[in-house]
């Protein structure tokens, strides 16, 4: 999943992408206002974790232009700021959670998933594809009822493909979004996990649910079909 960091705090906006980045997540990050916001407006994310007290553009405001803008991608509120009047005002702005430092890095990835849960609709607590699951939740990986370790980077990669489950991906689209955009590594590190992944969950069960779309990266299909 992806996520946009909005603060200011250097030390702990790398502390906190450090964290999210070893729990699987590709993780981008601002330190102002204008910044933030111009990349919440130019890429997509799964959520957002956003300060109030900001340089140039406060937090507020970014929440106002987003909502105002019709972009509902989860916001988690951050600040050193207490009372339950700027609570209600981060609310009232249209963020979906709100935490005030300083915070348990535990609380704030347990909210952060809680909201990548909320519409179960298009985040299903569990994500399946025949007898393929993944829960969130517990980062656990199954097949026809078998437990299957997987690493924080195979796990965000199959989760990545299951939420888009039937849809042709693209290998770029899997990177921006599994590693980030300032991955600067080879690209075919995605091969490398897809790989690694059919060797976990397809291979031994005799499946071919990883498939490979020629000339444009992969999809997930729910069962042994495919040309992959």
């Amino acid at each position: 999943m992806r996520v946009l960091v909005v603060e200011d705090e250097e030390r702990f906006a790398a502390g906190l992408r450090d964290g999210l980045e070893a729990e699987g997540f590709a993780v981008d990050v601002a330190l102002d206002g204008v910044d933030g916001l111009w990349m919440a407006r130019e890429n997509t994310y799964d959520a957002i974790v956003l300060d109030i007290m900001l340089p140039r553009l406060n937090g507020y405001r970014i929440c106002r232009e987003l909502r105002g803008a019709g972009d509902w991608t989860p916001i988690l509120m951050l600040t050193a700021k207490e009372g339950e009047w700027d609570e209600i005002e981060g609310l009232d702005t249209g963020a979906d959670d709100y935490l005030t430092k300083p915070v348990s890095y535990a609380v704030l990835l347990a909210r952060l998933r809680a909201l990548l849960r909320r519409d179960a609709h298009q985040r299903p607590a569990v994500l399946t594809a025949g007898d393929l699951r993944l829960d969130p939740a517990t980062r656990t990986v199954t097949r026809a009822g078998r437990d299957i370790e997987v690493t924080a980077r195979e796990l965000a990669v199959l989760e990545f493909l299951l939420r888009r489950a039937g849809e042709a991906v693209s290998k770029r689209t899997i990177l921006d979004h599994v590693w980030g955009d300032d991955f600067e590594g080879d690209p075919n590190i995605v091969e490398v996990y897809v790989r690694r992944l059919r060797n976990k969950v397809d291979r031994p069960f005799g499946r071919r649910s990883l498939v490979t779309v020629r000339g444009h990266g992969y999809r997930l299909v729910p069962d042994d079909s495919g040309d992959g």
